[in-house]
């Protein structure tokens, strides 16, 4: 059956008053990172994944805890260091007797078994553990013993990688960089927003984030953002902006000259969801091209690599990325 417009629109309004109050609780916490606040929630509402990335201090940890008790998600945290093993996340079987003498394996649920669940500075986790919760980011379940265990649902996974120090860490692979719907750099905050965090932190009353939405809230929410129309010229846009960043088929010799490699189907896919989210974040019924330029470094930065000749030039994937979005503005 076709979709009520007039019903849809009323679901969306009501959705989008509910969201304004999450901004605002969330904002009560979190000083200065509206952009961040306003895409990290657009990646929950498409069901994706984030990867933050910023310099210490930043909130970002702060950020995590803040959306699990505004959205009413059972969240967990994991400090990820060389030594952490995928046991250590996903969890393990362990040999007990019972009461009449007889032995068998019981499942121990490890952090992995939440709604929310922070890895906190992930590329300091090796290459195997990264593995283990690429599955869990893709699939939804992880297998332990050959046997499957499904996660809760719903289930996002919220990365955090400091820029500065590199030493010890794992650079992420390309494969499971892909696995997260947005990148998004988290920067200072201006001088007035700092302002407030250093009076608001350091006094004796300190904001409390309080429950706005639910786990089941935020499923009904995902469900409606997938049944918000996308005009002809929205989805011919976002089909044109990512094969335009593929040097083999690329009309522009700027991609040609300075891209590895581009960016897959996926991209394709995330910008669709996330331009529909951002729609019912702002209370509209569809979205429009500026959606998805406003959305394009978040989504296809950590799904493009520029070669020597790119940074030999000093040309930055930000450079690559305004070009590819120029057409659509």
């Amino acid at each position: 059956m076709p979709e009520d417009p007039q019903r849809l629109m009323e679901e969306i309004e009501a959705l989008g008053d509910r969201l304004a109050s999450v901004r605002d609780r969330i904002g009560r916490v979190i000083f200065g990172q509206q952009e961040v606040i306003d895409r990290t929630l657009v990646t929950l509402l498409a069901g994706g994944h984030v990867l933050l990335i910023g310099v210490p201090g930043l909130a970002k940890t702060r950020l995590v805890e803040t959306l699990g008790i505004v959205l009413g998600l059972a969240e967990k945290r994991i400090q990820c260091t060389p030594d952490l093993m995928p046991a250590d996340i996903l969890g393990s079987e362990v040999l007990e007797e019972g009461d009449n003498g007889r032995r068998s394996f019981r499942f121990l649920p490890g952090p992995v078994f939440s709604q929310l669940l922070m890895a906190d500075e992930i590329n300091r986790a090796s290459p195997r553990t990264q593995s283990a919760l690429l599955q869990a980011m893709q699939e939804h379940r992880v297998s332990v013993a050959g046997q499957y265990h499904p996660l809760p649902q719903p289930f996002h996974v919220l990365a955090t990688q400091n820029p500065l120090e590199q030493e010890g860490t794992y650079p992420l692979p390309e494969a499971q960089l892909d696995r997260f719907l947005m990148q998004i750099d988290v920067e200072y905050p201006d001088r007035e927003a700092e302002r407030r965090m250093m009076i608001a932190t350091t006094g004796s009353a300190d904001e409390r984030a309080v429950t706005v939405l639910s786990a089941a809230d935020l499923q009904a929410a995902q469900r409606l953002v997938r049944r918000v129309p996308v005009g002809e010229g929205v989805v011919d846009g976002i089909l044109d902006l990512v094969r335009r960043g593929r040097p083999e088929m690329s009309e522009l010799m700027e991609v040609r000259q300075h891209v590895a490699w581009g960016p897959g189907p996926r991209a394709s896919q995330s910008l669709m969801l996330a331009a529909r989210a951002r729609a019912v974040l702002d209370g509209r019924l569809s979205p429009s091209l500026d959606d998805v330029v406003a959305l394009a470094k978040p989504i296809l930065k950590h799904r493009m690599a520029l070669n020597f000749a790119a940074r030999a030039d000093g040309v930055t994937l930000d450079d690559v990325i305004d070009r590819l979005c120029a057409p659509l503005m």
